[in-house]
């Protein structure tokens, strides 16, 4: 059985599914996977009570909660961008939808999200969804915080027994006269449903795994209907009219300017719920340690435009407006939903219910969906967002967003929040303090936030207050400076260092900023270094030809062989540039010899530069290279004790605290691994490759778990082997009698490593399926995490 991942035919671009990733395998496309079953019943266990809920929280007809149900189940989830998100009448509509009705009535209600979807559309087309996100996160949970909050205040009356009022305020007004006159059968049941959606989750031990196979809601509402209907409570019930009766869209009756902002209102959080949630389907589905060939990265455009048609449809038949619900989406995930077919199930669930299951649904007491809806409610108030928007310190947006939603509306509400959210940024932008202090002689001008134009007066001032001929700290601690401030900056330590003194620029942790002028520009930090070169050291590679004559680049580029003075060239250039930058940190480890703390086996490739790839310098890493980043086995037929004295200097000598071994694509070892034919004359390659054949032999085992990158299967079959090589030399490594000492005295670490040459994307593999990111500071853009299976390693 081969290992290998089968090649992609020339006639693949040009099949359905090559076209549309999301489109059903060829042969299968009427196929259900029993994971799919069983997930659509559990989230239409959930969507049934919540659509009941929803609609009546809004004064819809209870009709039109199961219509978006079922719409947005079988439409949106046909045509939708993500395939595992669920939509259908969303809380975070209710105060929208119920204001709408309340203004213009319900059939221009439909009218306006027939409209509603209809943009949508428009913007789905504009290829603008991913616009959207910009949006603050202080603004979209403050927006949803709002929500929440008029929600739980108006189903408040129905749990009481009363009926709520159209806004905050007066819902409030009325509490103390609703508190005085309860209905106590009304308070009971709500009370029964509250307490069984708080303690449903919450049941321990075996029982407890054993009855969340059933969603809390559903049984909430069925033990309070249960009791209801046996106890002969005086209760108000569901009251589903027949179908006959069922209103649809009518022509849309208002001013026109109302009208405008209503589709604008409907279309916004739509939009910005659906994104959002798709979003974070795609967080949450890539954190699994399997993924299913039907599952894709969510198109937001296209999902734009599938929720728009749900919209439409919707609309036209008499729903509610429909969006992406994050509740219902993962409990899809969690169910094991392996396509879209579950989505869809859902929504066919709840059209059988709502022609077969009138009658049960009757039974149903309006204080159990109030009690329901106003738990949900609740809970979009989360307090894990609050802690992360005062962290970043944007409450004050949040809360206005939040205040404003509750008081004034919610199109009104997140107006408010970006204005304000856009002022919060200019202030940042503008607001900066720039000191300056003497300390044992030496001045220090520190710069806290953003360096702009506007900073420069103040700048030059502070500056210009140090005296010629003394040493200079300038501490920038901030992520933007301009081409004005810069000029200034680079102007005056350029003036300071020709009257004798001596400047250094630093971070805001201390690190210092070492750059050439020439390599600069507006919106630059780079400021110290010599001015004639592009490339700078301490930090990540930019242009490894800078110092070539134009001539030498133009034969680089037509084929011929380039100038024999490269590396002079090279040389040159670093005793003019780099070494007076390096100089004193190289005398240092000249006086006090190496320490370093790992141990960098890698392969010799000419595209692996360990110092780029890991944003080290001199004494951080001891390197050993060689083709294949191979370990060979202690004693190994054909071995090369080279690798194994780096290996034992390294870990006996040198006590370096960590080893990585560190593959990466294209490898062509690897190639010559696969393509190599057995037998033939064994030369000085074929004998090193030896060393390689138990991570071939490995990758060919049917009972080993192949090792795989995160979010995606290897490319192809070199891909594959050059991440199980990895892994085989980590076993390797561990047969050293040095290597397996430290290991057993736990203060030595093995890591795996892979680094895509052509994505510049670096992996560092992990056992099992815990794949953690990379943090920001690490990488400039985050890298993901490589799973594999590396076996008693440490993860990394």
């Amino acid at each position: 059985m081969s290992a290998c991942v089968p090649a992609r035919t020339p006639d693949s671009a040009h099949t359905p599914r090559a076209n549309n990733p999301h489109a059903p395998p060829p042969g299968k496309r009427f196929r259900i996977a029993g994971a799919d079953l069983s997930a659509s019943v559990a989230v239409f266990l959930i969507a049934l009570p919540l659509s009941l809920g929803i609609a009546l929280a809004t004064g819809a007809p209870l009709q039109a909660g199961l219509v978006a149900a079922a719409v947005g189940g079988i439409l949106a989830g046909a045509l939708g961008g993500s395939p595992l998100q669920v939509s259908g009448p969303a809380a975070g509509l209710t105060v929208v939808t119920a204001d709408l009705i309340h203004r213009y009535g319900w059939r221009t209600t439909c009218a306006i999200t027939v409209l509603a979807g209809l943009a949508q559309l428009g913007l789905g087309c504009l290829h603008v969804a991913r616009t959207a996100l910009a949006v603050s996160p202080a603004v979209v949970h403050g927006m949803l915080t709002g929500i929440g909050v008029t929600i739980a205040v108006a189903q408040l009356h129905i749990v009481l027994g009363g009926t709520p009022q159209s806004s905050v305020l007066d819902n409030l007004r009325a509490l103390p006269a609703q508190l005085a006159d309860l209905h106590l059968a009304a308070l009971t049941i709500s009370l029964l449903t509250l307490a069984i959606l708080l303690l449903w989750p919450r049941i321990p031990g075996r029982a407890g795994r054993f009855t969340r196979v059933m969603p809390a809601a559903l049984i909430s509402v069925a033990a309070a209907t249960a009791v209801s209907a046996l106890a002969g409570l005086r209760v108000d019930e569901v009251d589903l009219p027949s179908w006959r009766s069922h209103a649809l869209v009518g022509l849309p009756e208002g001013p026109a300017l109302g009208l405008v902002a209503a589709v604008l209102t409907i279309t916004l959080v739509c939009s910005v719920q659906s994104l959002l949630g798709a979003v974070a389907v795609d967080k949450v589905i890539a954190g699994q340690a399997e993924l299913h060939p039907g599952v894709r990265r969510s198109d937001l455009d296209r999902e734009l435009l599938g929720q728009g048609a749900a919209n439409i449809v919707s609309g036209a038949l008499g729903g509610l407006p429909v969006a992406g619900v994050a509740v219902r989406s993962m409990a899809n995930i969690r169910a094991g939903a392996v396509s879209r077919n579950s989505t869809m199930l859902h929504g066919v669930w709840v059209v059988v219910a709502a022609l077969l299951l009138v009658p049960v649904l009757e039974l149903i007491p309006l204080a159990a969906l109030a009690a329901l809806v106003m738990v949900v409610g609740i809970q979009m108030v989360s307090l894990n967002h609050i802690r992360t928007i005062t962290r970043h310190r944007e409450i004050v947006v949040y809360a206005v967003t939040s205040l404003g939603v509750v008081f004034l509306g919610v199109l009104e509400g997140v107006a408010l929040g970006v204005a304000v959210a856009v002022g919060v940024s200019l202030h940042r932008l503008a607001r900066t303090r720039i000191t300056h202090c003497e300390d044992d002689g030496v001045h220090h001008v520190r710069v806290r936030g953003q360096l702009t134009f506007l900073a420069v007066p103040r700048l030059s001032k502070a500056l210009h207050q140090v005296p010629h001929g003394a040493d200079v700290i300038v501490e920038l601690d901030g992520s933007f400076m301009d081409h004005a401030a810069y000029e200034s900056l680079q102007c005056w330590q350029d003036a300071h260092t020709a009257h004798g003194g001596s400047v250094e620029v630093t971070g805001r942790a201390g690190t210092r900023i070492s750059v050439p002028a020439g390599g600069s520009g507006p919106g630059s930090r780079e400021l110290v270094g010599a001015s004639h070169s592009c490339c700078r050291p301490w930090a990540p590679w930019r242009n490894h030809h800078c110092d070539r004559p134009q001539e030498e680049r133009q034969e680089g580029q037509e084929g011929r062989r380039p100038s024999g003075h490269q590396l002079a060239s090279g040389i040159s250039a670093f005793q003019r540039n780099t070494a007076p930058h390096v100089r004193g940190e190289l005398a240092r480890l000249a006086r006090e010899g190496q320490q370093p703390a790992q141990l960098f086996l890698t392969c010799a490739d000419s595209r692996v530069v360990t110092s780029m790839i890991t944003s080290s310098g001199p004494g951080d890493l001891f390197v050993v290279r060689n083709v294949g980043n191979l370990v060979p086995l202690p004693g190994a037929e054909s071995g090369d004790d080279s690798v194994g004295a780096a290996i034992e200097y390294a870990v006996d000598v040198l006590k370096v605290r960590s080893i990585t071994v560190c593959g990466h694509s294209g490898c062509g070892a690897m190639q010559a691994l696969l393509n190599t034919p057995p037998g033939g004359a064994q030369t000085p390659l074929k004998r090193w490759l030896r060393h390689g054949l138990p991570s071939l032999e490995r990758m060919s085992a049917q009972e080993r778990a192949w090792a795989r990158l995160a979010g995606r299967a290897p490319a192809d079959a070199v891909e594959q082997l050059c991440l199980t090589n990895v892994v085989q030399q980590l076993e390797h490594l561990r047969a050293h009698e040095s290597v397996a000492r430290r290991l057993a005295e736990g203060d030595l670490e093995l890591h795996g490593m892979y680094f895509h040459v052509g994505e510049a994307q670096s992996y560092l593999l992990t056992e099992g399926s815990g794949a953690e990111p990379l943090p920001d500071e690490v990488f400039d853009q985050v890298a993901p995490t490589a799973q594999a299976e590396v076996e008693r390693t440490p993860s990394a």
